[in-house]
């Protein structure tokens, strides 16, 4: 019997025309709304390696010399702004906020301009320090009734809310509706960046019968609000800001006297327990300088002191040579683990006197804990080089702790 081959039912064969027209470019060329929802679908991929996590902070002895090895920069004479005040004074009474921005402090400069309306204007002024790591949007508030006289303004609601429209009444229905400046130093301030409080600032701003004026040092300062938000007028709900350089070059002496020295967290706000509780969970690991170890190795008892010997001496024993703050996790040591030592070595003879010892040093940062994983418990680790750890333990057993 002879073999018998049918061309049209093999699934092979391709015919030459169709097969140029599959492979031609032109006709499956992505397109640039194809190409967006490609990689609009892939995830995004970001790094925890933060920079600042991965460089120890310098001691003192390191920041002095660094500071003292820098040439000798001769200084620049003060610029003199008091001659641009009429026309700042001009702009306000023109219906705009002023919004100043420039390296340098310019907290004296604008002090003096508000003292300068003062003088010329009746108008009532009120001066707020914003780059208190504690200061809020009630505290604004507060300084303004105290200066209004809002006692005899009704009001329904309590909090910010009844303050704010006690306010409101004072600035617009009253017989005498007064005039009222208002200094804000820092309005970049995080306290003053929430949705409540850019709400009420936007409010405040944009009353007739009220000029604003504040400085940011915020390089970023102009996406800070909406376009909407700074270019409104008077009326509008809008900040209506006209933007000024101020250059100084002046230190920022009083706008950082808030500020933690013996950390590189800085201000009070980034120390707070909260924060270390997020950066042990996971996130930037804790920094803690020889400084302030030392401070806080002071004020314990020594029991504490003990125990502090304890997890030291196990971690620097596993730590290797130039090992950096977030290396020294790998280090830690099991919390049942610590607690036996513990134990053993008469410290603590129980778990609730143990997690008192070691609360001392955790409301501070000196000790850190994380969980090990879903079946075991937490691990317990010093956020210290071990230069640093080796420092603190020669000064224990000398008895200068």
């Amino acid at each position: 019997m002879a073999d018998t081959h049918d061309e049209g039912s093999g699934s092979d064969d391709v015919l030459p025309d169709e097969d140029a027209f599959l492979q031609s470019e032109s006709t499956f060329a992505a397109t640039s709304f194809d190409q967006y929802f490609l990689l609009a679908s892939k995830s995004s991929r970001t790094s925890s390696n933060v920079f600042s996590a991965r460089v120890d902070p310098l001691t003192p002895q390191e920041f002095t010399a660094a500071l003292s090895s820098l040439p000798s920069l001769a200084e620049a004479p003060p610029i003199d702004y008091r001659s641009a005040f009429p026309k700042f004074l001009l702009q306000l009474e023109q219906g705009f906020n002023l919004l100043f921005y420039g390296a340098g402090s310019k907290r004296d400069v604008l002090n003096s301009f508000v003292e300068y309306i003062h003088r010329r204007r009746k108008v009532h002024v009120v001066v707020a320090n914003a780059f208190n790591p504690n200061f809020t949007i009630k505290d604004l508030l507060n300084s303004i009734e105290n200066v209004l006289d809002t006692s005899s303004a009704p009001s329904t609601q309590r909090g910010v809310e009844g303050q704010f429209n006690r306010i409101h009444h004072v600035l617009n229905h009253t017989e005498t509706s007064p005039r009222l400046c208002i200094l804000i130093h820092n309005i970049d301030s995080p306290s003053l960046l929430s949705t409540k409080a850019k709400a009420m600032l936007s409010n405040l701003a944009s009353d007739p019968n009220v000029h604003l004026l504040a400085s940011v040092d915020n390089i970023a300062f102009p996406l800070l609000w909406s376009l909407g938000e700074s270019s409104g007028r008077k009326q509008s709900s809008g900040y209506a800001w006209l933007y000024h350089d101020l250059t100084t070059l002046r230190p920022y002496d009083f706008e950082l006297s808030y500020a933690d020295r013996s950390s590189i967290s800085g201000a009070s706000r980034t120390n707070t327990r909260a924060a270390r509780a997020r950066a042990a969970d996971g996130g930037i690991p804790a920094v803690m300088t020889e400084v302030a170890a030392r401070h806080i190795l002071l004020s314990v008892t020594e029991k504490a002191k003990k125990l502090f010997v304890l997890l030291a001496t196990r971690q620097i024993e596993s730590m290797a040579e130039g090992a950096s703050a977030q290396d020294v996790q790998e280090t830690a040591v099991e919390y049942g683990t610590l607690f036996t030592i513990a134990r053993d070595n008469f410290v603590a003879t129980n778990d609730t006197a143990f997690r008192a010892l070691m609360g001392e040093f955790k409301d501070h940062g000196l000790m850190l804990t994380a969980p090990q994983g879903p079946a075991s418990g937490d691990v317990v680790w010093i956020p210290l080089r071990k230069t640093v750890l080796s420092t603190l333990m020669a000064d224990l057993q000398q008895g200068q702790l």
